[in-house]
């Protein structure tokens, strides 16, 4: 790679935000960023090399570190998600039941050997991408606490499952890596707590920010990278590393200062890398020359609707029911972890990409359909809320 590539993968990352940039379309930056890998990679204009070991690796390092600020975004310590845990785990497992059998037929229908893997694809959420519609619908309530619920569950167990569900054959060896990953986390969490509680955290950051020295950004990264290290020499992604990570930060409590860092350093450089080496790793000309991967990816996104919205079963509104099934992490990681170990058939990783999307168009949708909703309720004479306020 070099410096003229890196600086047209951040050129074209740019339109991540500017197809975000209308909020009435409640679409993520992310959805532009592939976007822009597909055009300049090896769908379009083969401007860059996905195989290249320096983007390669820094689209590890983005993928670390998106997985670990999704993992801050699961809102642990508020104890209203917590009151709302058992509807949530409750809808969580019934969606994965359903997840099981619609799973398995898409696997028998396309005979692609990888029903475990449509399993945790169908059953899977994105705390990422909902929590951010929820804060700005303003949607609130008691079922949204459950839904919300719901998809933290959802996220972390796919999340957890997916190493396994990809490579079944080294399942055990996987699980081994990922209870090691997840018992150095733990460990981390009592320490960080510890440092928490005796204030030698506040001491560090006063020190920090007054000497200019960005200690506590400097101390996450490196235990985020010896997590992610840790990951690789165990045969498990550094996504799990990530998202580990990323819940413990958010069970002590994530120092705003810290935030802003990381927001600069993932979400402003190595995010944008890392989804656009994902776009340009696609060879969606795969589709062409495989249609029934086009319709894969429309079963995918169809089935992972369907088995959320029959939660409406279960008392749960349908447009929230849809919102639950919004994804983007767990089929993101699914394809990165799948591409690195050549298991996914010609045009299956964009299938699933495919499938993500339909989710994510479909929860943009219900979105604006529960806050209608929302709206209509707390205000039934049909009169302007802002003029109610006064």
């Amino acid at each position: 790679m070099t410096f003229l590539q890196l600086a047209l993968i951040s050129a074209v990352a740019l339109l991540g935000p500017l197809l975000a940039l209308p909020r009435k379309w409640h679409l993520p930056v992310v959805l532009g960023q592939l976007l822009a890998g597909i055009l300049i990679g090896r769908t379009g204009l083969h401007l860059v090399d996905p195989a290249d070991p320096a983007f390669n690796l820094m689209a590890d390092v983005g993928f670390a570190l998106i997985m670990f600020v999704a993992g801050t975004h699961v809102p642990v310590r508020d104890k209203s998600i917590r009151e709302a845990l058992g509807g949530g785990a409750a809808k969580a497992g019934a969606a994965a039941l359903l997840a099981v059998a619609t799973g398995f037929g898409i696997g028998a229908i396309f005979g692609t050997g990888h029903a475990p893997l449509y399993i945790v694809l169908l059953a899977s959420s994105s705390a990422a991408l909902v929590l951010p519609i929820v804060d700005s619908l303003n949607l609130g309530g008691p079922k949204v606490l459950t839904m919300t619920a719901q998809v933290a569950i959802a996220d972390i167990a796919c999340i957890v499952a997916l190493p396994l569900a990809v490579d079944p054959p080294n399942a055990g060896r996987a699980a081994l890596g990922a209870a090691v990953v997840a018992l150095c986390a733990v460990v981390l969490f009592f320490v960080l707590r510890a440092l928490e509680r005796s204030g030698t955290r506040g001491r560090l950051h006063d020190v920090s920010e007054d000497r200019k020295f960005a200690l506590e950004l400097r101390i996450q990264l490196t235990l985020l990278f010896a997590l992610a290290g840790l990951a690789v020499l165990g045969h498990v992604s550094v996504m799990l590393a990530g998202f580990s990570f990323g819940l413990v930060v958010a069970a002590v409590g994530e120092p705003r200062r810290l935030a802003h860092q990381l927001f600069a350093v993932s979400d402003g450089f190595l995010g944008p890398v890392f989804f656009v080496w994902l776009g340009a790793s696609l060879n969606l000309n795969d589709l062409a020359s495989n249609p029934q991967m086009i319709l894969l990816g429309l079963c995918l996104g169809a089935g992972t609707l369907l088995v959320h919205a029959a939660m409406r079963v279960l008392g749960q509104p349908l447009p929230l029911a849809i919102l639950s099934a919004s994804q983007l992490g767990v089929p993101v990681a699914a394809v990165t972890i799948g591409s690195q170990l050549h298991l996914l058939q010609p045009g299956e990783g964009a299938a699933m990409v495919l499938g993500a999307l339909i989710t994510i168009a479909a929860s943009a949708m219900a979105g604006r359909s529960a806050a209608a909703t929302q709206e209509a309720a707390a205000n039934p004479s049909g009169a302007n809320p802002a003029t109610n306020s006064r």
